[in-house]
């Protein structure tokens, strides 16, 4: 706002200027400090030239809202919001663009003060000295806008008249070389700040701020939803005759902000066709959404926001690329495009924005300060997404597994990462592929159904449901009528490992070295069965060189002669992706032959042992390497293996 500390810096630190006399028209100078002081404000506050509208309108809207405020304390006066606008005006030939605004206007006193001090925020002082309520608010309380506009400007000229005087005064600056007041003339109330535009250089063109179809777009992107209308004159073709084809040009004046944002609307006038043109427009996707949140909060903290749950992943979402966040608004202005801290990195696939007057903002709206505010906000939209998910998976079924086949790794990611912080957060919203129904279940589902003599959570891991339907490992489980949950995801196993228990029910993978299945009677046919056969295991054990841990008899086998089971908390498909990492050391699960000692196969061993050693050790080496291909790990030496083969067909 034009009497406010967008034509300053916050705070009060310091006069920018010393005084080289007292006549109006005398220039006065910058210290020396406090030019570099400007330079660096101008040079590296913004990241974007293009803000410096943003500024210049968010003021010229604080100027409007003080006339409003003003008059609206006065009741001899009337305020028609019809009477105010804030108009851009260009000019090609001399490199001009000014904007102009029907507010409060600024005395020459108030040049003096609000342009001439760094960082005092004239309208921070006003909502303190009027006392104001929530609803009459300001958008200026912080900022450095106004010069902001020497990022583009040779010159700044801005001529003022103040709500209730007479006179009017023009406040001009080259910058680095100080500035000058002097009375001006200007029939009415309010301000016009004149850009006198740089010329292009070889690094930087210039001449885009001179170009409607480019000020149009800053004006949509950054103050679409100022209160008041901005309106440009702009260039359009019509018919030169009515029915004829050809075409004249026609100046035209255009409101170009909608002013009147979707997330101000009540949910009750708002259609599901609304919010997706809201999403479309605001190009959060090329998806339809499969959900959308609208949030109005007036508690400890007052924001609104409407947030979207996307069908499809970003073709970059699972790349270092990919950039989460929020859009975030102060009152109407966006601050900035992608505020990641109002996410957490396992929602980082919403898309939306927020909107809130409680925000603290430091030097520029582009600094925002980490606060209180932020972090209460940050939190409920958290709860917010969370039950929305909650509400999907239970009413939505199918399009929440549309959702979870989107983003659901990203949900067992969270679960991982940060030693398993937000694992309470997240366990009701993953699903797995369950052998039983075929189908993705949730954990809920899956414990609601255990039967009673059932300990644990049985799961399997594998590269895909046709191969884990086909491990060996699962053959007993099955057999119990236990139920599965079949692991695909690479984070899967390691997302479970943090959990560790759901509801006092503790997950068991089927390669696990006890599957908790054996009764009394169980438990002692395997102890006479490890001491029987035990020098044979120990035989073979010696023989593969401390590949394996031990062999023993399985439990859980049935049809098939052989398999890998681990013992420890490293699995072997753990194993395995640890080491597809990039510099990943030498990791080895301590892995476990098991022989079915059921099966035709092991018959050949028995003689083997009694006859033969040099048979049993290639049928030692053969149904090791035959375990290695069911789990998909490579075989140490390929040759030798199918020169093995070939002696037993020999």
């Amino acid at each position: 706002m034009l009497l406010s500390c967008n034509h300053v810096l916050c705070g009060s630190l310091r006069p920018l200027m010393d005084w080289k006399g007292e006549q109006s028209m005398a220039k006065k100078q910058f210290q020396a400090e406090s030019k570099r002081l400007l330079e660096m404000m101008i040079n590296s506050i913004y990241t974007q030239r293009e803000i410096f509208l943003r500024e210049l309108i968010s003021n010229a809207s604080d100027a409007i809202d003080k006339l409003y405020y003003k008059v609206l304390a006065d009741e001899q006066q009337e305020f028609h919001k019809e009477n105010y606008f804030i108009k851009i005006t260009v000019d090609k030939d001399n490199r001009t663009l000014t904007i102009s605004d029907t507010g409060i206007g600024m005395t020459k006193e108030d040049l003096e003060n609000h342009l001439g001090v760094i960082a005092k925020s004239g309208s921070l002082a006003f909502k303190q000295e009027n006392e104001m309520k929530e609803d009459h608010t300001i958008i200026g309380q912080f900022g450095v806008g106004f010069y902001s506009s020497f990022m583009v400007a040779d010159s700044v000229t801005v001529i003022s008249k103040a709500y209730g005087s007479d006179e009017a005064f023009k406040w001009e600056s080259e910058g680095a070389d100080g500035y000058t007041i002097e009375p001006a003339a200007k029939d009415t109330v309010g301000t016009d700040i004149i850009l006198k535009i740089k010329d292009n250089t070889e690094e930087d063109q210039y001449d885009e701020y001179l170009e409607q179809y480019r000020l149009k777009a800053i004006i949509k992107k950054y103050s679409d939803f100022i209160r008041y209308p901005i309106k440009m004159d702009v260039t359009v073709e019509r018919p030169k005759e009515e029915g004829s084809e050809e075409l004249e040009s026609h100046i035209e004046e255009e409101t170009v902000n909608s002013m009147i944002p979707i997330w101000r609307k009540n949910k009750s006038e708002l259609t599901d066709e609304d919010y997706t043109n809201f999403y479309n427009e605001k190009r959060y996707g090329f998806d339809k959404p499969l959900k959308h949140i609208h949030i109005s909060a007036d508690g400890a903290v007052v924001y609104r926001a409407i947030l979207f749950i996307p069908e499809n992943t970003p073709f970059d979402y699972y790349t270092k690329e990919y950039e989460k966040g929020l859009e975030l608004y102060s009152n109407g202005v966006l601050i900035m495009n992608k505020c990641g801290d109002l996410l957490p990195d396992y929602f980082s696939f919403v898309k939306g924005m927020v909107d809130s007057e409680d925000l603290s903002l430091n030097i520029s709206r582009e600094m925002l300060q980490h606060d209180r505010q932020l972090s209460l906000i940050a939190k409920n939209i958290k709860n917010k997404i969370k039950s929305a998910l909650q509400g999907m998976l239970k009413d939505e079924r199918e399009n929440y597994e549309k959702f979870y086949q989107a983003f659901g790794r990203q949900l067992k990611f969270g679960v991982y990462n940060d030693y398993g912080m937000n694992k309470e957060d997240l366990q009701d919203l993953i699903l797995f592929t369950s052998s039983k129904e075929k189908k993705l279940v949730s954990l809920d589902e899956y414990v609601s159904r255990m039967p009673e003599d059932q300990k644990y959570i049985y799961y399997a891991v594998g590269d895909s449901v046709d191969r884990i339907e086909k491990l060996p490992q699962t053959e007993m489980v099955l057999d119990k009528g236990y139920e599965i949950l079949y692991f695909t995801d690479d984070v899967d196993e390691f997302a479970i490992k943090m959990l560790m228990q759901y509801k006092d029910k503790e997950f068991k993978s089927v390669s696990s070295g006890d599957l908790g299945l054996d009764n009394e009677e169980d438990k002692e046919q395997s102890e006479k069965e490890a001491e029987n056969y035990k020098a044979m295991f120990d035989y073979m054990q010696e023989r593969l060189q401390g590949k394996v841990k031990a062999v023993k008899a399985s439990k859980r086998l049935k049809s098939h002669p052989v398999c890998l089971s681990t013992e420890g908390e490293l699995s072997i498909e753990m194993e395995k992706i640890l080491k597809a990492m990039p510099n990943s050391q030498d990791i080895q699960a301590d892995k476990v032959l098991e022989i079915n000692v059921n099966h035709e196969v092991f018959k050949a061993l028995e003689q083997a042992m009694e006859q033969d050693k040099a048979k049993l050790d290639l049928y030692t080496s053969l149904l090791y390497n035959q375990a290695l291909l069911i789990e998909g790990l490579p075989i140490q030496d390929p040759v030798e293996f199918t020169n093995e083969i070939c002696k037993i067909m020999v």
